[in-house]
């Protein structure tokens, strides 16, 4: 006779492992960006579960007796998710730091927009950076290393152990503060660029203190900023597409 004893254990574990898969695509960059809306992220979301729930069903043990142990299974799963995605967004704020550097040393940080894969508002080569990075990662096929991170999160944090608060710490200020580095890297040529320019603006000033030479000199100051980007343009988003592999690495088994 056929059983249906299966069902309750089965959709705990379908439970489960949407909650992990939805914090994660919720946050990662490219398949969670802000500018895809919620309702094809949580379809994307099931399915990844559909998929997932057979190949780390057996990770999960029964179902709790009590309702504080299921609830502390389901916060469990959404930690590791949200912590997963988030070591990755944090890894896009290089492009948004390199961004501003930029526009600041080529005179265009008053040229803000809405930045539609953070939400917020900044500088127009930062939106640009952010929106190239992105299509990159779909043209490399990268996306697939972030699905790659979702399973393979299950060998690194396998349901039911402790949570490890003080390595997640640890990551997440090495995130940060690699982030940061990596855009300070990614913006050098225009930081060096800024410096002799407006060094050579400072002593020309000097030297005929009667001419505005700040303001004559603030278009050839965007055409030669202009310049240099579009030639380093695809080295920067080379050394960061490294970047952000490596960092995604961690994850990945």
């Amino acid at each position: 006779m056929f059983s249906i004893e299966f069902l309750p254990q089965t959709a705990f574990v379908f439970m489960l492992v949407f909650a992990r898969l939805a914090s994660m695509v919720m946050l990662l960059p490219a398949i969670g960006e802000n500018a895809v809306p919620a309702q094809v992220r949580i379809i994307l979301a099931m399915l990844l579960t559909v998929i997932m729930t057979p190949l780390v069903s057996d990770s999960y043990s029964a179902i709790p007796v009590s309702v504080t142990g299921l609830a502390m299974t389901v916060i469990y799963e959404v930690l590791i998710g949200i912590f997963v995605g988030m070591s990755a967004r944090l890894v896009m704020s290089a492009l948004h730091v390199a961004g501003n550097i930029i526009a600041m040393q080529t005179g265009l940080a008053f040229a803000q927009n809405i930045d539609p894969m953070q939400g917020t508002q900044s500088a127009l080569i930062a939106n640009f950076l952010s929106m190239t990075a992105v299509t990159l990662m779909f043209v490399t096929g990268m996306h697939h290393l972030l699905i790659a991170a979702m399973r393979d999160s299950y060998v690194l944090f396998p349901p039911g152990e402790g949570f490890p608060v003080g390595d997640f710490l640890q990551l997440a200020v090495q995130t940060i503060s690699g982030a940061f580095v990596l855009g300070v890297q990614l913006a050098s040529p225009f930081i060096v660029f800024g410096l002799v320019f407006y060094i050579g603006i400072g002593l020309l000033s000097k030297l005929m203190p009667q001419i505005q030479i700040f303001f004559i000199a603030m278009p050839a100051n965007i055409f030669f900023g202009l310049s240099l980007f579009l030639l380093i343009l695809g080295a920067m988003m080379t050394w960061f597409l490294q970047g952000f592999e490596q960092a995604l690495h961690m994850f990945v088994r």
